[in-house]
Protein backbone atom coordinates (compact mmCIF):
# COMPACT_ATOMS: atom_id res chain seq x y z
CA UNK A 1 0.00 0.00 0.00
CA UNK A 2 1.35 3.43 -0.97
CA UNK A 3 0.01 6.93 -0.60
CA UNK A 4 -0.58 9.91 -2.87
CA UNK A 5 2.33 12.33 -2.80
CA UNK A 6 1.72 15.48 -0.75
CA UNK A 7 1.58 18.67 -2.81
CA UNK A 8 3.18 21.53 -0.92
CA UNK A 9 4.47 24.30 -3.16
CA UNK A 10 6.87 27.05 -2.18
CA UNK A 11 4.00 29.56 -2.12
CA UNK A 12 1.86 27.29 0.07
CA UNK A 13 4.75 26.69 2.48
CA UNK A 14 5.36 30.42 2.73
CA UNK A 15 1.74 31.01 3.80
CA UNK A 16 1.87 28.07 6.21
CA UNK A 17 5.02 29.49 7.77
CA UNK A 18 3.29 32.86 8.16
CA UNK A 19 0.40 31.15 9.95
CA UNK A 20 2.70 29.26 12.31
CA UNK A 21 4.73 32.33 13.18
CA UNK A 22 1.66 34.45 13.80
CA UNK A 23 0.14 31.78 16.05
CA UNK A 24 3.38 31.06 17.88
CA UNK A 25 3.32 27.42 16.75
CA UNK A 26 7.03 26.74 17.04
CA UNK A 27 9.34 24.94 19.46
CA UNK A 28 9.62 27.84 21.91
CA UNK A 29 5.94 28.70 21.73
CA UNK A 30 4.74 25.14 22.22
CA UNK A 31 6.97 24.64 25.26
CA UNK A 32 5.79 27.93 26.74
CA UNK A 33 2.13 26.94 26.32
CA UNK A 34 2.46 23.37 27.56
CA UNK A 35 4.93 23.93 30.35
CA UNK A 36 7.43 21.36 31.50
CA UNK A 37 5.04 18.86 33.08
CA UNK A 38 2.61 18.65 30.15
CA UNK A 39 5.45 18.56 27.63
CA UNK A 40 7.09 15.67 29.48
CA UNK A 41 3.76 13.84 29.78
CA UNK A 42 3.17 14.23 26.04
CA UNK A 43 6.54 12.64 25.41
CA UNK A 44 5.36 9.65 27.48
CA UNK A 45 2.21 9.33 25.39
CA UNK A 46 -0.03 10.94 28.03
CA UNK A 47 -1.90 13.82 26.32
CA UNK A 48 -4.45 14.95 28.92
CA UNK A 49 -2.23 17.60 30.52
CA UNK A 50 -1.49 19.02 27.05
CA UNK A 51 -5.20 19.20 26.22
CA UNK A 52 -5.78 21.14 29.42
CA UNK A 53 -2.84 23.47 28.80
CA UNK A 54 -4.02 24.35 25.29
CA UNK A 55 -7.68 24.94 26.13
CA UNK A 56 -7.29 28.75 26.18
CA UNK A 57 -4.23 29.07 23.93
CA UNK A 58 -6.02 30.41 20.84
CA UNK A 59 -4.64 29.57 17.38
CA UNK A 60 -1.51 27.95 18.80
CA UNK A 61 -3.67 25.69 20.97
CA UNK A 62 -5.71 24.66 17.92
CA UNK A 63 -2.55 23.77 15.99
CA UNK A 64 -1.06 21.86 18.94
CA UNK A 65 -4.23 19.79 19.35
CA UNK A 66 -4.50 19.26 15.60
CA UNK A 67 -0.92 18.33 14.73
CA UNK A 68 0.66 17.18 18.00
CA UNK A 69 -2.22 15.60 19.89
CA UNK A 70 -4.06 14.12 16.91
CA UNK A 71 -7.34 15.70 17.92
CA UNK A 72 -10.38 16.69 15.87
CA UNK A 73 -10.84 20.47 15.69
CA UNK A 74 -13.75 22.61 14.42
CA UNK A 75 -13.35 23.80 10.82
CA UNK A 76 -13.76 27.44 11.77
CA UNK A 77 -10.94 27.29 14.32
CA UNK A 78 -8.63 25.40 11.97
CA UNK A 79 -9.36 27.92 9.22
CA UNK A 80 -8.50 30.80 11.54
CA UNK A 81 -5.31 29.11 12.76
CA UNK A 82 -4.05 28.30 9.24
CA UNK A 83 -4.93 31.66 7.66
CA UNK A 84 -3.70 32.98 5.21
CA UNK A 85 -3.64 29.36 3.97
CA UNK A 86 -7.18 28.32 3.03
CA UNK A 87 -8.75 25.06 4.15
CA UNK A 88 -9.17 24.04 0.52
CA UNK A 89 -5.45 24.45 -0.11
CA UNK A 90 -4.60 22.68 3.15
CA UNK A 91 -6.84 19.77 2.21
CA UNK A 92 -5.47 19.48 -1.31
CA UNK A 93 -1.93 19.51 0.08
CA UNK A 94 -2.77 16.69 2.48
CA UNK A 95 -2.22 18.78 5.61
CA UNK A 96 -5.75 18.20 6.95
CA UNK A 97 -8.48 15.62 6.41
CA UNK A 98 -12.10 15.27 7.37
CA UNK A 99 -12.87 13.81 10.76
CA UNK A 100 -16.02 13.16 12.73
CA UNK A 101 -17.29 16.61 13.68
CA UNK A 102 -14.33 18.58 12.33
CA UNK A 103 -10.87 18.30 10.82
CA UNK A 104 -7.92 16.11 11.69
CA UNK A 105 -4.27 16.29 10.69
CA UNK A 106 -3.36 14.59 7.41
CA UNK A 107 0.37 14.96 8.03
CA UNK A 108 2.52 15.28 11.11
CA UNK A 109 3.77 18.89 11.17
CA UNK A 110 5.97 19.14 14.23
CA UNK A 111 8.00 22.02 15.69
CA UNK A 112 11.60 21.04 16.26
CA UNK A 113 14.44 23.14 17.64
CA UNK A 114 17.96 23.40 18.96
CA UNK A 115 19.85 25.92 21.07
CA UNK A 116 20.05 28.34 18.15
CA UNK A 117 16.47 28.37 16.91
CA UNK A 118 13.65 26.23 15.60
CA UNK A 119 12.20 24.59 12.49
CA UNK A 120 9.13 22.59 11.45
CA UNK A 121 9.39 19.00 10.22
CA UNK A 122 6.80 17.31 8.00
CA UNK A 123 6.30 13.56 8.10
CA UNK A 124 3.53 10.98 7.97
CA UNK A 125 1.15 10.20 10.81
CA UNK A 126 2.37 7.29 12.92
CA UNK A 127 0.45 4.10 13.66
CA UNK A 128 -1.16 5.57 16.79
CA UNK A 129 -2.40 8.61 14.88
CA UNK A 130 -3.63 6.44 12.02
CA UNK A 131 -5.17 3.86 14.29
CA UNK A 132 -3.52 1.01 12.43
CA UNK A 133 -0.60 -0.18 10.35
CA UNK A 134 1.42 2.40 8.43
CA UNK A 135 1.73 2.13 4.61
CA UNK A 136 4.82 0.76 2.90
CA UNK A 137 6.10 4.21 1.89
CA UNK A 138 5.56 5.68 5.36
CA UNK A 139 7.89 8.60 6.14
CA UNK A 140 8.96 8.44 9.75
CA UNK A 141 8.83 11.47 12.04
CA UNK A 142 11.56 12.74 14.32
CA UNK A 143 12.09 9.75 16.60
CA UNK A 144 14.70 8.57 19.06
CA UNK A 145 16.99 7.24 16.32
CA UNK A 146 16.91 10.55 14.42
CA UNK A 147 17.61 12.55 17.56
CA UNK A 148 20.43 10.24 18.61
CA UNK A 149 22.14 10.78 15.24
CA UNK A 150 21.61 14.53 15.56
CA UNK A 151 23.41 14.41 18.91
CA UNK A 152 26.14 12.11 17.59
CA UNK A 153 27.05 14.29 14.60
CA UNK A 154 30.12 16.51 14.69
CA UNK A 155 29.15 20.16 14.10
CA UNK A 156 32.38 21.68 12.80
CA UNK A 157 32.08 24.00 9.78
CA UNK A 158 32.27 22.19 6.42
CA UNK A 159 31.84 23.29 2.83
CA UNK A 160 29.72 20.38 1.54
CA UNK A 161 27.55 17.83 3.31
CA UNK A 162 25.55 14.84 2.08
CA UNK A 163 22.48 13.62 3.99
CA UNK A 164 22.15 10.08 2.63
CA UNK A 165 18.60 8.76 3.03
CA UNK A 166 17.20 12.06 4.25
CA UNK A 167 13.69 10.85 5.13
CA UNK A 168 11.84 13.85 6.57
CA UNK A 169 14.97 16.01 6.28
CA UNK A 170 15.74 16.55 9.96
CA UNK A 171 19.46 15.73 9.65
CA UNK A 172 19.79 18.31 6.87
CA UNK A 173 18.07 20.94 9.05
CA UNK A 174 20.71 20.55 11.72
CA UNK A 175 23.44 20.39 9.07
CA UNK A 176 22.39 23.83 7.86
CA UNK A 177 23.95 25.25 11.03
CA UNK A 178 27.47 24.24 9.97
CA UNK A 179 27.50 23.22 6.28
CA UNK A 180 27.82 25.61 3.34
CA UNK A 181 26.03 23.42 0.78
CA UNK A 182 23.78 20.44 1.51
CA UNK A 183 22.74 17.57 -0.75
CA UNK A 184 19.99 15.20 0.41
CA UNK A 185 19.06 11.91 -1.23
CA UNK A 186 16.41 9.24 -0.76
CA UNK A 187 15.06 6.25 -2.66
CA UNK A 188 11.49 7.20 -1.70
CA UNK A 189 9.61 9.75 -3.79
CA UNK A 190 7.32 10.40 -0.83
CA UNK A 191 10.23 11.05 1.50
CA UNK A 192 11.73 13.53 -0.96
CA UNK A 193 8.37 15.30 -1.33
CA UNK A 194 8.03 15.72 2.43
CA UNK A 195 11.68 16.66 2.84
CA UNK A 196 11.30 19.30 0.13
CA UNK A 197 8.27 20.69 1.96
CA UNK A 198 10.26 20.71 5.20
CA UNK A 199 13.05 22.69 3.53
CA UNK A 200 10.64 25.11 1.84
CA UNK A 201 8.77 25.69 5.09
CA UNK A 202 12.07 26.55 6.79
CA UNK A 203 13.49 28.64 3.94
CA UNK A 204 16.44 26.32 3.23
CA UNK A 205 18.08 25.68 -0.12
CA UNK A 206 18.94 21.95 -0.27
CA UNK A 207 19.81 19.93 -3.37
CA UNK A 208 17.45 16.93 -3.52
CA UNK A 209 18.28 13.79 -5.53
CA UNK A 210 16.41 10.51 -5.82
CA UNK A 211 18.06 7.11 -6.04
CA UNK A 212 19.38 4.10 -4.17
CA UNK A 213 22.31 4.43 -1.80
CA UNK A 214 25.18 6.45 -3.33
CA UNK A 215 24.02 6.22 -6.97
CA UNK A 216 22.61 9.80 -7.10
CA UNK A 217 26.01 11.26 -6.14
CA UNK A 218 28.27 9.00 -8.20
CA UNK A 219 31.76 10.44 -8.74
CA UNK A 220 31.16 13.24 -6.21
CA UNK A 221 32.86 13.83 -2.87
CA UNK A 222 31.84 15.68 0.26
CA UNK A 223 33.44 17.09 3.38
CA UNK A 224 30.91 15.34 5.60
CA UNK A 225 28.27 12.64 5.18
CA UNK A 226 25.50 11.81 7.64
CA UNK A 227 23.27 8.79 7.23
CA UNK A 228 20.36 7.24 9.10
CA UNK A 229 19.98 4.19 6.84
CA UNK A 230 17.28 1.50 6.86
CA UNK A 231 19.28 -0.46 9.40
CA UNK A 232 16.67 -2.96 10.64
CA UNK A 233 18.17 -6.45 10.29
CA UNK A 234 16.37 -9.57 9.20
CA UNK A 235 15.26 -11.42 6.06
CA UNK A 236 15.93 -9.69 2.70
CA UNK A 237 12.58 -7.98 2.13
CA UNK A 238 11.08 -4.50 2.12
CA UNK A 239 7.88 -4.15 4.10
CA UNK A 240 8.50 -0.49 4.99
CA UNK A 241 10.87 1.72 3.03
CA UNK A 242 11.95 3.78 6.04
CA UNK A 243 13.44 0.79 7.87
CA UNK A 244 13.95 -2.13 5.43
CA UNK A 245 16.71 -2.17 2.82
CA UNK A 246 15.90 -5.38 0.96
CA UNK A 247 19.34 -6.67 1.94
CA UNK A 248 19.80 -9.63 4.26
CA UNK A 249 20.89 -9.24 7.87
CA UNK A 250 23.19 -6.30 8.53
CA UNK A 251 24.22 -5.93 4.89
CA UNK A 252 22.69 -2.43 4.69
CA UNK A 253 24.95 -1.13 7.44
CA UNK A 254 27.88 -2.99 5.89
CA UNK A 255 27.18 -1.40 2.50
CA UNK A 256 27.18 2.13 3.89
CA UNK A 257 30.36 1.62 5.95
CA UNK A 258 32.10 0.02 2.97
CA UNK A 259 31.13 2.63 0.37
CA UNK A 260 30.85 5.88 2.32
CA UNK A 261 34.59 6.68 2.59
CA UNK A 262 34.89 6.68 -1.21
CA UNK A 263 32.57 9.70 -1.33
CA UNK A 264 34.55 11.75 1.20
CA UNK A 265 37.21 14.33 0.50
CA UNK A 266 40.56 13.66 2.15
CA UNK A 267 40.03 14.17 5.87
CA UNK A 268 36.25 14.14 5.41
CA UNK A 269 34.03 12.63 8.09
CA UNK A 270 31.10 10.25 7.81
CA UNK A 271 28.71 9.51 10.68
CA UNK A 272 25.86 7.04 10.72
CA UNK A 273 23.62 4.84 12.78
CA UNK A 274 24.18 1.16 12.18
CA UNK A 275 23.16 -2.31 13.33
CA UNK A 276 25.23 -5.47 13.38
CA UNK A 277 24.51 -9.10 14.10
CA UNK A 278 25.90 -10.88 17.13
CA UNK A 279 26.48 -14.35 15.71
CA UNK A 280 27.38 -17.37 17.82
CA UNK A 281 31.13 -17.88 17.95
CA UNK A 282 31.95 -14.47 16.42
CA UNK A 283 33.09 -11.22 18.02
CA UNK A 284 30.98 -8.29 16.84
CA UNK A 285 34.08 -6.12 16.57
CA UNK A 286 35.68 -8.55 14.13
CA UNK A 287 32.49 -8.51 12.08
CA UNK A 288 32.22 -4.74 11.65
CA UNK A 289 35.95 -4.25 11.06
CA UNK A 290 35.68 -6.51 8.01
CA UNK A 291 33.34 -3.94 6.47
CA UNK A 292 36.01 -1.23 6.38
CA UNK A 293 37.88 -0.32 3.19
CA UNK A 294 41.56 0.72 3.41
CA UNK A 295 42.51 4.25 4.40
CA UNK A 296 39.80 4.87 7.01
CA UNK A 297 39.94 5.86 10.68
CA UNK A 298 36.89 4.27 12.31
CA UNK A 299 35.18 4.46 15.68
CA UNK A 300 32.37 1.94 16.26
CA UNK A 301 30.40 2.66 19.43
CA UNK A 302 27.91 -0.01 20.52
CA UNK A 303 25.07 1.54 22.49
CA UNK A 304 22.82 -1.49 22.95
CA UNK A 305 22.40 -5.18 22.18
CA UNK A 306 18.85 -6.52 21.78
CA UNK A 307 17.66 -10.06 22.24
CA UNK A 308 16.11 -11.36 18.95
CA UNK A 309 12.67 -11.78 20.52
CA UNK A 310 12.63 -8.27 21.94
CA UNK A 311 14.00 -6.88 18.68
CA UNK A 312 11.25 -8.46 16.54
CA UNK A 313 8.46 -7.40 18.90
CA UNK A 314 9.72 -3.83 19.02
CA UNK A 315 9.77 -3.41 15.25
CA UNK A 316 6.38 -5.08 14.76
CA UNK A 317 4.81 -2.59 17.17
CA UNK A 318 6.69 0.28 15.51
CA UNK A 319 4.83 -0.49 12.27
CA UNK A 320 1.49 -0.77 14.05
CA UNK A 321 1.28 -4.58 13.95
CA UNK A 322 0.01 -6.34 17.06
CA UNK A 323 2.46 -9.18 17.83
CA UNK A 324 -0.49 -11.13 19.27
CA UNK A 325 -2.48 -11.05 16.02
CA UNK A 326 -2.27 -13.95 13.51
CA UNK A 327 -0.40 -11.67 11.13
CA UNK A 328 1.96 -10.50 13.85
CA UNK A 329 2.68 -14.05 14.98
CA UNK A 330 3.36 -15.17 11.40
CA UNK A 331 5.78 -12.31 10.81
CA UNK A 332 7.50 -12.89 14.14
CA UNK A 333 7.86 -16.61 13.45
CA UNK A 334 9.48 -16.04 10.04
CA UNK A 335 11.79 -13.39 11.46
CA UNK A 336 12.85 -15.48 14.45
CA UNK A 337 13.39 -18.53 12.24
CA UNK A 338 15.74 -16.45 10.10
CA UNK A 339 17.69 -15.38 13.18
CA UNK A 340 17.88 -18.95 14.48
CA UNK A 341 19.04 -20.33 11.12
CA UNK A 342 21.89 -17.80 11.05
CA UNK A 343 22.97 -18.40 14.63
CA UNK A 344 22.06 -14.84 15.61
CA UNK A 345 22.15 -14.35 19.37
CA UNK A 346 21.56 -10.59 19.44
CA UNK A 347 21.43 -7.39 17.43
CA UNK A 348 23.88 -4.62 18.22
CA UNK A 349 23.08 -0.97 17.58
CA UNK A 350 25.23 2.11 17.71
CA UNK A 351 27.12 4.91 16.04
CA UNK A 352 29.90 4.80 13.49
CA UNK A 353 32.35 7.63 12.81
CA UNK A 354 34.54 7.29 9.73
CA UNK A 355 37.30 9.54 8.42
CA UNK A 356 39.14 9.24 5.14
CA UNK A 357 42.88 9.33 5.80
CA UNK A 358 46.14 8.82 3.96
CA UNK A 359 47.83 7.60 7.15
CA UNK A 360 49.88 4.44 6.75
CA UNK A 361 48.17 2.86 9.77
CA UNK A 362 44.57 4.04 10.24
CA UNK A 363 43.09 3.83 13.72
CA UNK A 364 40.13 1.47 14.17
CA UNK A 365 38.45 1.15 17.57
CA UNK A 366 35.32 -0.82 18.51
CA UNK A 367 33.95 -0.37 22.01
CA UNK A 368 30.86 -0.61 24.16
CA UNK A 369 29.22 2.51 25.51
CA UNK A 370 26.05 1.23 27.12
CA UNK A 371 26.07 3.46 30.18
CA UNK A 372 23.78 6.47 30.33
CA UNK A 373 25.31 9.88 29.64
CA UNK A 374 23.99 13.37 28.96
CA UNK A 375 26.53 15.09 26.73
CA UNK A 376 26.07 14.84 22.94
CA UNK A 377 28.41 12.31 21.35
CA UNK A 378 29.09 14.54 18.32
CA UNK A 379 31.53 16.79 20.16
CA UNK A 380 33.22 13.72 21.62
CA UNK A 381 33.56 12.14 18.16
CA UNK A 382 35.33 15.25 16.87
CA UNK A 383 37.61 15.31 19.90
CA UNK A 384 38.29 11.57 19.48
CA UNK A 385 39.48 12.20 15.93
CA UNK A 386 41.68 15.06 17.18
CA UNK A 387 43.23 12.79 19.78
CA UNK A 388 43.83 10.10 17.15
CA UNK A 389 45.63 12.73 15.06
CA UNK A 390 47.73 13.75 18.04
CA UNK A 391 48.73 10.18 18.79
CA UNK A 392 49.66 9.67 15.16
CA UNK A 393 51.54 12.93 14.73
CA UNK A 394 55.31 12.66 14.95
CA UNK A 395 55.64 16.35 15.79
CA UNK A 396 53.24 16.61 18.71
CA UNK A 397 53.69 13.46 20.74
CA UNK A 398 52.95 10.77 18.23
CA UNK A 399 51.99 7.15 18.47
CA UNK A 400 55.65 6.17 18.62
CA UNK A 401 56.95 5.21 22.05
CA UNK A 402 59.69 7.84 21.90
CA UNK A 403 57.27 10.71 21.31
CA UNK A 404 54.93 9.62 24.09
CA UNK A 405 57.79 9.21 26.54
CA UNK A 406 58.93 12.79 25.93
CA UNK A 407 55.45 14.20 26.57
CA UNK A 408 54.40 15.87 29.81
CA UNK A 409 50.85 14.72 30.63
CA UNK A 410 48.12 15.97 32.93
CA UNK A 411 44.97 14.27 34.20
CA UNK A 412 41.99 16.58 33.44
CA UNK A 413 40.00 17.80 36.45
CA UNK A 414 36.94 15.97 35.10
CA UNK A 415 38.65 12.62 35.75
CA UNK A 416 38.19 11.14 39.21
CA UNK A 417 39.57 8.03 40.91
CA UNK A 418 37.20 5.70 42.71
CA UNK A 419 38.47 3.15 45.22
CA UNK A 420 36.56 0.13 46.47
CA UNK A 421 37.93 -1.27 49.74
CA UNK A 422 37.06 -4.58 51.32
CA UNK A 423 37.83 -5.73 54.90
CA UNK A 424 40.88 -7.94 55.40
CA UNK A 425 43.14 -9.30 58.13
CA UNK A 426 45.05 -6.02 58.26
CA UNK A 427 42.06 -3.70 57.90
CA UNK A 428 40.58 -2.21 54.76
CA UNK A 429 42.30 -3.21 51.54
CA UNK A 430 41.74 -1.60 48.13
CA UNK A 431 40.39 -4.21 45.73
CA UNK A 432 39.23 -1.97 42.85
CA UNK A 433 40.67 1.27 41.49
CA UNK A 434 38.58 2.82 38.77
CA UNK A 435 39.04 6.02 36.79
CA UNK A 436 35.85 7.92 35.96
CA UNK A 437 35.55 10.65 33.37
CA UNK A 438 32.66 12.77 34.62
CA UNK A 439 31.96 14.61 31.35
CA UNK A 440 31.31 13.44 27.80
CA UNK A 441 30.34 9.77 27.55
CA UNK A 442 31.63 9.01 31.05
CA UNK A 443 34.38 6.56 30.23
CA UNK A 444 35.63 4.25 32.99
CA UNK A 445 38.93 2.38 33.30
CA UNK A 446 40.06 0.02 36.00
CA UNK A 447 43.70 0.57 36.94
CA UNK A 448 46.16 -1.15 39.25
CA UNK A 449 48.29 0.35 42.02
CA UNK A 450 51.24 1.18 39.75
CA UNK A 451 49.01 2.88 37.18
CA UNK A 452 47.37 4.90 39.97
CA UNK A 453 50.77 6.06 41.14
CA UNK A 454 51.84 6.93 37.59
CA UNK A 455 48.73 9.01 36.95
CA UNK A 456 49.15 10.79 40.27
CA UNK A 457 52.47 12.09 38.95
CA UNK A 458 50.95 13.36 35.67
CA UNK A 459 50.84 17.05 36.64
CA UNK A 460 52.62 18.50 33.62
CA UNK A 461 56.00 18.88 35.32
CA UNK A 462 57.89 15.76 34.21
CA UNK A 463 57.88 13.84 30.94
CA UNK A 464 56.38 10.37 30.97
CA UNK A 465 59.82 8.73 30.74
CA UNK A 466 60.97 10.39 33.98
CA UNK A 467 57.77 9.38 35.78
CA UNK A 468 58.21 5.78 34.67
CA UNK A 469 61.84 5.83 35.79
CA UNK A 470 60.90 7.09 39.25
CA UNK A 471 58.07 4.59 39.52
CA UNK A 472 60.31 1.69 38.48
CA UNK A 473 62.96 2.66 41.04
CA UNK A 474 60.43 3.09 43.82
CA UNK A 475 58.79 -0.30 43.23
CA UNK A 476 61.82 -2.32 42.22
CA UNK A 477 60.51 -2.91 38.69
CA UNK A 478 62.58 -3.12 35.47
CA UNK A 479 61.93 0.19 33.71
CA UNK A 480 61.70 -1.42 30.27
CA UNK A 481 59.00 -3.83 31.39
CA UNK A 482 57.08 -1.09 33.18
CA UNK A 483 57.28 1.15 30.11
CA UNK A 484 56.06 -1.60 27.77
CA UNK A 485 53.08 -2.21 30.05
CA UNK A 486 52.27 1.48 30.52
CA UNK A 487 52.30 2.75 26.91
CA UNK A 488 49.14 0.91 25.70
CA UNK A 489 47.26 2.20 28.75
CA UNK A 490 48.50 5.74 28.11
CA UNK A 491 47.35 5.61 24.48
CA UNK A 492 43.91 4.38 25.48
CA UNK A 493 43.51 7.02 28.17
CA UNK A 494 44.55 9.71 25.68
CA UNK A 495 41.98 8.46 23.14
CA UNK A 496 39.30 8.62 25.83
CA UNK A 497 40.25 12.14 26.92
CA UNK A 498 41.33 10.97 30.37
CA UNK A 499 44.96 11.98 29.92
CA UNK A 500 46.17 14.89 27.84
CA UNK A 501 49.39 16.68 26.92
CA UNK A 502 50.25 19.51 29.27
Amino acid sequence: MTSDLPKLSAELCARLREAFLRAGYHADGVLEILGGAAHAALGRGEPELAYRATADAGAAGTLIRLFLLGGTEPETEVAAALSPLSLTEAGQAGLVRAGEGGLRAGLDVRPHGDDDGYWWVLSDLDSDQLGGEVPADHVLGVGHASLSLVRATTRRPVGTLLDLGTGNGVQALHAARHAGRITATDVSARALALAEATFLLNGLDVELLRGEWFAPVARRRFDQIVCNPPFVVGPPRVDYVYRDSGLAGDDASALVVRQLPGFLNEGGIGQLLASWLHVKGEDWADRVQRWLPPGVDAWFVQRDVADPGLYVGTWLRDAGIDPRSPRGRAKAAAWLDWFAHGGVEGVGFGFVTLRRTDAAAPTVVCEDLRQAYDDPLGAEAGAWLDRVDWLRSSGGGGDTADALLKTRFVVPPTVLLERVDSPGDEGWQTTVRRLHRTDGPGWQHEVDELATALLAGCRGALPLSDLLGLLAAGHGQPVDELTAAALPMVRELVRHGMLRPA
